[in-house]
């Protein structure tokens, strides 16, 4: 597959071609049991979505992001599962059953976009359609139509080389809806732009995803993409997913390490005790509120972290003597990174590092009120 429609299936094509055996029993949108297996590496993640859904594959390096729109597309066949979608079922391993990718009613848009560099902005987008068999002019005339709804219609006749990277990437992406794809796959949409160019592509791009009535999976690492552009987030690692949710259900209850980090919260599990939460190796939580539940996470954020040069005295009921690991920019706060017995994150103005004289290696009091700390069931 060399580029975003050459992966959509053919719409066309299914009048005369009967595809694979139509499941209508099946939901309408997404349907989907991956499982890929890589050498020592396993991917086992379930994907459901309705249309008009947009769901974010979001996860750190080495997750199974990629290997998961490789497995959609049809790139990378399944070892096990299915791809169930629209009603049609797309591949079973266990029926022999396996869809290739020009007949998959799917499109995808590449983080390098992979537009034709010799072909005009018109051309690329109209190549996606003249793959489905569509007549050369009215191809050229539903791309037109196409890169005037992303707003490129003056940039109809310019080659990629001369587009902006936002102007690439509403390219691509007029290349892949313009084949009508039940499934659109976005890998990475924002991470090759600037920062500047990126915060108008991104409100630009969640209206279209609003507009396309099939379903969209975003694959991303960075939460603020998924946070902004998707309904429903899946966060998976080591190829596996952690935890499914909204995204403010996702914020607000982290399940792992990893999603505590990327939302900004400081992120323990531990067992009910007494008023507080027991944790690991002794240690405990107080609590103000606590859930009808025996395992329990609790969150807090570095805001809620007050740091002290000496023992305060009150003898606040969450309380430790930890040590400075590192400190790092974190928009008009400096974000301090703790070690101890609760390990921490802590937010501080530039004045309090000044103050408390914090350093690497500098030890420190750190405290937290119990109604600031949040618990709920693990």
């Amino acid at each position: 597959m060399t580029g975003a429609a050459e992966t959509s299936g053919a719409n066309k094509q299914a009048a005369s071609d009967p595809g694979p055996d139509r499941t209508p029993d099946h939901p309408a949108g997404l349907d989907a049991h991956l499982v890929v297996t890589r050498g020592a590496f396993r991917l086992d993640v379930h994907l459901t979505a309705a249309p008009g859904e947009v769901v974010a594959l979001l996860g750190p390096n080495g997750a199974g992001k990629s290997t998961a729109l490789r497995a959609l597309a049809g790139l990378t066949p399944l070892g096990a599962g299915h791809t169930r979608l629209a009603g049609v079922d797309l591949e079973d391993p266990r029926q022999r059953l396996y869809t290739p990718p020009e007949r998959r009613p799917v499109g995808v848009v590449f983080q390098d976009y992979l537009l034709f560099p010799h072909l005009s902005a018109l051309e690329n987008v109209a190549f996606g359609l003249r793959c489905q068999g569509v007549a050369r002019r009215d191809a050229r005339s539903l791309a037109a139509h196409w890169l005037d709804r992303v707003d490129l219609a003056e940039h109809a006749g310019v080659k990629p080389g001369r587009l902006s990277g936002g102007q690439a990437q509403r390219v691509a992406l007029a290349r892949a809806l313009a084949t009508h794809p039940r499934l659109l796959l976005l890998d990475e949409p924002l991470a090759a732009l600037d920062a500047r160019t990126r915060v108008a592509v991104r409100a630009t791009l969640r209206r279209h995803l609003a507009d396309f009535d099939g379903v969209a999976v975003v694959i991303t690492h960075d939460p603020l993409d998924a946070m902004v552009l998707a309904d429903r987030l899946t966060v998976i690692e080591a190829g596996h997913a952690v935890q499914t949710g909204t995204p403010a259900e996702v914020a607000r209850h982290p399940r792992t390490d990893y999603v505590a980090r990327l939302v900004g919260l400081n992120l323990y599990r531990g067992t009910i005790s007494a008023g507080g939460v027991d944790l690991a190796a002794g240690r405990r939580l107080v609590v103000a509120e606590l859930p009808d539940a025996d395992e329990v996470f609790v969150a807090f954020p570095p805001a809620a972290v007050t740091l002290y040069r000496t023992r305060p005295d009150g003898s606040p009921r969450n309380l430790w003597q930890v040590e400075v690991d590192g400190m790092e920019l974190h928009g008009d706060t400096v974000r301090v990174e703790l070690t101890g017995p609760v390990p921490l994150l802590a937010d501080v103005t530039p004045l309090a590092v000044a103050e408390l004289e914090l350093a690497p290696g500098k030890p420190v009091w750190a405290a937290v009120k119990a109604t600031e700390a949040r618990a709920y069931p693990a």
